[in-house]
């Protein structure tokens, strides 16, 4: 079935806004718009961005606040737990709207599990919407075929409300628990990418010293105990040099991380291999490749890439 066309908005559908349009942003407003949710108001802290959407049918806002006036459902897509609360709680933030029961806040962003819930929790109390927390994985690309992995948290009615948006960006879409355990369970998913990334690196650079094909090293282990998606797409783009343009920024994985070690130290864990790996993305940033693609930091291992 062809996807509707833009600018004719579904009927019946939510009003949608989207408050980050970075990256992951504007993949995922491109996304909803293909699909027929316009138009969509949009806003971000640097207004240039606003120029990848509102070409497409998404429509500027000036103010977080005037994204929630115009929406049902706010979506966030910000840079961390510090920008949600900012565009949330901030003098023209989303709150200072006021009553506002029956709207959703769907937070797409990744952000800290416990000051998760407490920001759901004022914002109910103050105006009475209800918040979803539903960090993404994928990247950009999965966001513009509508094939992300979506982990929420929130009230199972919630949930099925935050279905209108989510269920044309995810095609693995899963209520983890109450709010905040979709940002708990993206913790784990970090751990899981940002150990992945360092090791993808050094398996390169073990392929590469050592002087097998290491392009056909993903087929060779296609089917084993070693395949997985790092290794048939993040090994091959750091084996490929794909680093141009970023489709994440190395800064905003070793901010991930560092909540990964954060998170595991309030619980008492010992992750010595998280350690290592926020160590390693530390290095890289402070050489100055914070805006470097995440899977540069086979840069680390080899000096020609």
């Amino acid at each position: 079935m062809p996807a509707p066309r833009i600018g004719f908005p579904r009927i019946g559908f939510p009003r949608i806004g989207f408050i980050g349009i970075g990256i992951m942003g504007e993949a995922m407003v491109r996304r909803l718009l293909d699909r027929g949710h316009g138009p969509i108001t949009v806003w971000n802290l640097e207004p240039e961005r606003l120029q990848t959407v509102v070409p497409h049918g998404a429509v500027a806002a000036p103010t977080p606040a005037a994204v929630a006036a115009a929406s049902d459902i706010i979506c966030l897509c910000v840079l961390h737990t510090e920008a949600v609360s900012g565009v949330v709680f901030g003098p023209e933030g989303v709150a200072s709207l006021g009553a506002q029961p029956g709207k959703l806040l769907l937070d797409l962003s990744t952000a800290d599990p416990a000051a998760t819930r407490e920001m759901a929790a004022r914002l109910g109390q103050e105006t009475g919407m209800a918040w979803v927390d539903c960090p993404v994985s994928g990247g950009p690309h999965a966001a513009r075929a509508g094939t992300l992995t979506a982990m929420a948290g929130g009230e199972p009615n919630d949930f099925e409300q935050a279905r209108a948006v989510l269920g044309d960006l995810a095609t693995n879409l899963t209520l983890m628990g109450p709010v905040g355990a979709g940002q708990t369970t993206k913790v784990i998913n970090q751990a899981i990418v940002g150990t992945g990334f360092v090791l993808m690196a050094e398996a390169l650079a073990l392929a590469e010293a050592a002087g097998i094909d290491a392009a056909a090293l993903p087929r060779g282990l296609a089917g084993g105990f070693a395949d997985s998606e790092l290794l048939r797409r993040i090994y091959v783009q750091m084996q490929q040099r794909a680093f141009e343009p970023p489709s994440s920024y190395a800064r905003q994985l070793l901010k991930d991380m560092k909540a990964v070690k954060a998170f595991a130290h309030e619980l008492g864990a010992e992750l010595p291999l998280v350690e290592t790996a926020v160590a390693r993305y530390a290095e890289f940033v402070a050489r100055g490749n914070e805006m470097k693609d995440s899977a540069s930091i086979l840069r680390l291992y080899r000096a020609d890439s």
